[in-house]
C-alpha cells in the first residue's frame, strides 16, 4: 500500500493530507471501509470539476467534465489483500455514489499501469478500460503511464 499511496504516516502529515476533507473544508470526501465492524480500507471521492488542476491534467489523456467523479481506494490490512475484497469494496462504493451524489453520471479512475492489482480490482468491480496515457504518478519513483477506467451510472430501470 505504501508504494502506491506515498503518504507520510506522521500525525502532522495525515492532518495535512486528509484534514480538509474530514473537516469538510474541501470538496473531496474520505470514507472508511469496514468489514464486520473492522476498518480495513479507505475510499476517497471527488468530482473532477472541483479540482481544476486534476481536470486539466486529465484532459490530454481522457477529457472529463461535469458529472464525472473519481475515486481512490486502498485495502490497508495485509491479510485482506488478494482476496477480492478490493473489488467488492469498490463496487459497494460505486453503488453508494449513485445514491449519495445524484449529479454523478460516471466515475473515471486513472491508475498507474504498474499497479496491476489496483486496476484489476476496478475491472472486477465493473469498470472498463477507456484510455492509456501519461499522468504524474502519486509516487515520483514510478513511471508516468496510467490505465484509465470508467463506470457509468446505470440507466433508470436497468
Amino acid at each position: 500500500m505504501r508504494e502506491w499511496w506515498n503518504h507520510d504516516p506522521s500525525p502532522a502529515a495525515i492532518e495535512n493530507d486528509f484534514g480538509a476533507a474530514i473537516d469538510r473544508s474541501e470538496a473531496g470526501e474520505d470514507w472508511i471501509a469496514e468489514l464486520d465492524g473492522r476498518p480495513i480500507g479507505l475510499t476517497q471521492y471527488c468530482r473532477f470539476v472541483d479540482y481544476p488542476d486534476y481536470l486539466d491534467e486529465m484532459a490530454p489523456v481522457y477529457p472529463v467534465g461535469d458529472g464525472v467523479a473519481s475515486i481512490d481506494y486502498l485495502v490497508g490490512v495485509p491479510d485482506m489483500i488478494g482476496r477480492g475484497i478490493g473489488s467488492e469494496m469498490i463496487a459497494a462504493f460505486v453503488e453508494f455514489t449513485w445514491m449519495h451524489d445524484p449529479t454523478t453520471t460516471s466515475i473515471v479512475v486513472p491508475v498507474n499501469s504498474a499497479n496491476v492489482r489496483s486496476w484489476r480490482a476496478l475491472l472486477g468491480a465493473g469498470f472498463r478500460l477507456v484510455a492509456r496515457g501519461e499522468l504524474d504518478p502519486d509516487n515520483p519513483t514510478h513511471e508516468r503511464m496510467h490505465e484509465v477506467l470508467r463506470i457509468d451510472r446505470p440507466l433508470a430501470g436497468s
